[in-house]
């Protein structure tokens, strides 16, 4: 039986899942890597780390398997952080993260100056501060000696891609977050090169993401124990590939991704923006077109308040009683620790709880944290309902989509069945199906889909909850613009 390895290069680690052709999930590992915040808003992570802990976990996940059974490696990973190399393919600084905020400025000027319906015309897309382009502006502005330096732009899974492979290559879903992309055509924009100041020998070879880039470097395979005639796909952006995880490849299918940020993923045949582009047009891992609303975080605020607040690792404790609260609970909480993206485009927003009691207590919080969160996705699938999209139901994934309350909680703030696939690692296994593709183990990603991928449970929605939501949002969306102006004094 062949074997597939799918890699999820995530904000905190980097996860690995061997996969056989028959749907046998053989092992999977998971190795941590640190961020660093040098500023306020700032966030950067060592491309080194990312290379070695995969390599490392490469080893760990391989032992006392089969591995001349493996045939390929494909990829998910975490999109829009910036990686410099130089001539001599050497990392030049650390990597500027997608929920990176230093960029506001470059990012208003290219949406003032250049104009927000260009930009559209140019790349589907208005700026965001995460962006990749904006990113680029403002090394050239604040880091020249680092930008003359410049010989490769890449970004964060297409640098560990290039580590296993030697091969400088990126794929039109992830390309379709840096703002460089001509996502409607599929070509790099000359438009956006000229505005960027960047030459077009700096940007890799565009690919599918199901399509092989190269095989692996005999010096890695040797280490690892795998046979030099393993090949490399592509692989896709996270959220391009945990719909590929989930199946979310139809025209119409939603996914909803509870991870270090939140995504709602609605597939798409054809290409399409929204009138205000509050929401991504990016490129689908299948070839087609995806909208995607993006908050900066989800997952994260529940690691943050466990963690830096708490200072307990004890998630199921805290959670429960949780659904005895759930109509009494008078606190909201807006989940901007790293600002937010869609819809509001916000790089200075913060968290901030609001209408505690002398009663309150950290159930009352941490479950205003879950639903502060699915309001904010609600705010994306509104702005796809606008835009005339229909979601009746949903798949999610993510670290918290395991949570059975925040389940809960998504399919009421949203009035519509959420589904949980059988396997809940939705950017590797995604990624390891994309390989499956790529070495001709299926024939297309439908085939492989329909074999792959199984409904494991879902949530109705409730119409006393989904009623009580229904309220509890509307005051919820007018908190941001009360505190939009206090914001802008930090």
């Amino acid at each position: 039986m062949n074997s597939y390895i799918g890699i999820d290069l995530g904000t905190s680690s980097v996860k690995m899942l061997l996969v056989g052709a028959n749907v046998e999930f053989l092992n999977s590992v998971s190795r941590d890597y640190p961020i660093s915040y040098p500023q306020s808003g700032w966030s950067e992570q060592n491309p080194e780390d990312w290379a070695t802990q995969t390599i490392d976990g490469l080893c760990e996940l391989l032992e006392g398997q089969d591995k001349s059974s493996v045939k390929g490696i494909s990829f998910g990973g975490q999109m829009h952080g910036l990686v410099i190399l130089d001539e001599n393919d050497k990392v030049i600084r650390p990597a500027i993260l997608w929920n990176d905020g230093r960029t506001q400025e470059q990012s208003d000027r290219l949406n003032s100056e250049v104009g927000k319906q260009t930009l559209s015309s140019y790349t589907a897309n208005i700026s965001f501060a995460g962006f990749t382009a904006p990113k680029i502006l403002w090394v050239e502005e604040n880091e020249p000696e680092c930008f003359a330096r410049i010989s490769k732009l890449m970004l964060p899974k297409d640098y560990v891609a290039y580590v296993l492979s030697g091969v400088h290559a990126t794929d039109y879903s992830d390309a379709s977050g840096m703002l460089l992309l001509d996502v409607k055509n599929k070509c790099w924009s000359d438009e956006m090169t000229k505005i960027c100041h960047i030459k077009r020998q700096w940007l890799p070879t565009l690919y599918e993401s199901y399509e092989p880039i190269g095989k692996i470097k005999p010096e890695i395979a040797h280490r690892v124990g795998l046979s030099e005639s393993v090949v490399i796909c592509a692989g896709a952006g996270d959220n391009a590939a945990a719909a590929i995880g989930t199946g979310t490849i139809k025209d119409g299918s939603c996914n909803i991704s509870l991870g270090t940020s939140g995504t709602v993923f609605i597939s798409k045949d054809t290409f399409s923006v929204d009138e205000n582009n509050s929401l991504h047009s990016f490129c689908h891992a299948t070839g087609k077109y995806h909208l995607m609303g993006c908050i900066l975080s989800a997952a994260s605020c529940n690691k943050w308040w466990m963690e830096n607040i708490l200072e307990s690792d004890d998630y199921v404790g805290e959670q429960k009683g949780l659904f005895d609260i759930i109509y009494e609970n008078e606190v909201y909480f807006l989940p901007y620790l790293m600002g937010e993206r869609s819809p509001h485009n916000d790089a200075g927003a913060r968290g901030a709880f609001i209408g505690m009691r002398p009663n309150t207590t950290r159930k009352h919080m941490l479950l205003a944290i879950m639903e502060g969160v699915a309001f904010a996705l609600r705010d994306c699938v509104e702005v796809a309902k606008a835009s005339g999209v229909k979601i009746e139901k949903s798949l999610i994934c993510g670290g918290g989509a395991k949570n059975e309350i925040w389940r809960t909680v998504v399919a009421n703030v949203l009035g519509i069945e959420v589904q949980r696939p059988v396997t809940e690692q939705g950017p590797s296994y995604g990624g390891a199906i994309l390989a499956m593709v790529g070495c001709g183990e299926y024939s297309s990603l439908d085939e492989a889909i329909d074999s792959l991928v199984q409904i494991k449970d879902s949530i109705l929605p409730n119409e006393k909850l989904t009623a009580y939501y229904d309220n509890k949002y509307k005051l919820f969306k007018q908190i941001y613009p009360a505190l939009r102006g206090i914001y802008a004094q930090f």
